[in-house]
């Protein structure tokens, strides 16, 4: 009989490998439409079949390595890059019933063991023996630090508001469930109960771009000066596998942010009076129906928020590295220990 981490597991990774294949034809349908042409079109029904047609060359490519590198650490590094990412799965609820590791610390060791794969980056940079990948690997290193902090102290901020570190009790404190709540739906989430968490959103939303290599903060893969970064050196299967982390990362930090602010698997509808939208659209707590409910409402509002971030990417030029810098450390960085203050005070004095 499969066990509810067990469950999440089974789900979480073929999901994962799922999501990357739409994602990648998602992202180039989007880049498409704003650039005013069709994107992919030929390979299947309206082009569906071209990321995987991508997927299997790539496979098949072979997997070189450069005389002059570290072979032990360029073999490692994207093993450890993809690990220190999917392993940080492992805490998130998926359901009111069905969830990962059940930790009342889960939030920290998600930002915790996530935070590896900056050793994994530097790993394939050094290990390269090469400049451009040796650089990009110093520019991932030094934005993925700095914005841990700002990051950092936007999840504090929730922390706060809601005293606990464990993701499933935040999401229950999120819906109709919770013993202090019978309206549920968006009245609810932690968002719109404590407004002030807009900013800290904003703050996360902005350090999660930084921490997934996306645009505007891709310098690490800056193809217009690195080639491709602390990646240049790799081919077939490894290569992939450090794309597979980058776009997982953007599946993680989505999930994390409906959970931290959007209301994790509850639904949007509120219970109106002696209309219960709420309850019809959340199920019976411990049958399958609020599993399907559940399942659906998170993973619905995640792809709302990793459309954003494909819709930043293709809006918003590269910024230079000083801009990269300056952006956490004199903008974000302030301005999160200020609603950390914030925090405290609408929590001690005001909810």
């Amino acid at each position: 009989m499969l066990n509810a981490p067990m469950i999440a597991f089974l789900f979480y990774l073929p999901f994962l490998l799922f999501f990357v294949l739409l994602a990648v034809y998602a992202e180039r349908k989007v880049s498409a439409f704003m650039q005013d042409r069709l994107g992919p079109m030929h390979t299947g029904k309206w082009g569906l079949l071209q990321t995987l047609a991508d997927v299997l060359k790539m496979l098949q490519k072979e997997d070189i390595k450069p005389d002059a590198a570290d072979k032990v650490l360029f073999t490692i590094a994207p093993l450890l890059i993809f690990a220190s990412v999917f392993t940080g799965f492992a805490v998130l609820p998926l359901t009111a019933d069905i969830e990962g590791t059940n930790l009342d610390t889960g939030i920290y060791f998600l930002l915790g063991v996530v935070s590896l794969d900056v050793v994994g980056v530097l790993m394939a940079g050094w290990g390269s023996n090469n400049k451009y990948s040796l650089f990009g690997a110093m520019r991932g290193v030094a934005q993925i630090v700095s914005y841990e902090i700002p990051l950092g102290l936007a999840v504090l901020c929730v922390i706060m508001v809601t005293q606990t570190l464990n993701l499933q009790e935040m999401s229950f404190q999120q819906g109709i469930w919770h013993e202090s709540e019978n309206y549920g739906g968006i009245i609810s989430w932690n968002i719109v109960r404590y407004p002030f968490l807009i900013i800290v959103f904003i703050i996360y939303f902005i350090a999660s771009l930084a921490e997934s290599n996306r645009a505007p903060f891709d310098l690490p893969e800056s193809e217009s000066e690195l080639i491709g970064g602390f990646q240049t050196e790799y081919s077939g299967f490894r290569w992939a596998l450090i794309m597979l982390a980058e776009y997982g990362m953007m599946l993680l930090v989505s999930l994390l942010a409906v959970i931290l602010f959007f209301g994790s698997w509850n639904t949007p509808f509120p219970n109106l009076g002696s209309v219960a939208l709420a309850d019809w659209t959340s199920g019976t707590l411990g049958n399958i129906s609020a599993q399907l409910w559940g399942g659906f409402w998170l993973i619905s509002k995640t792809f709302i928020i990793v459309f954003l971030q494909m819709w930043v990417r293709w809006t918003f030029p590269r910024m230079r590295v000083d801009q990269v810098m300056s952006v956490s450390w004199k903008y974000l960085t302030p301005i999160g220990l200020l609603m950390v203050l914030v925090s405290g005070v609408w929590k001690l004095w005001i909810y």
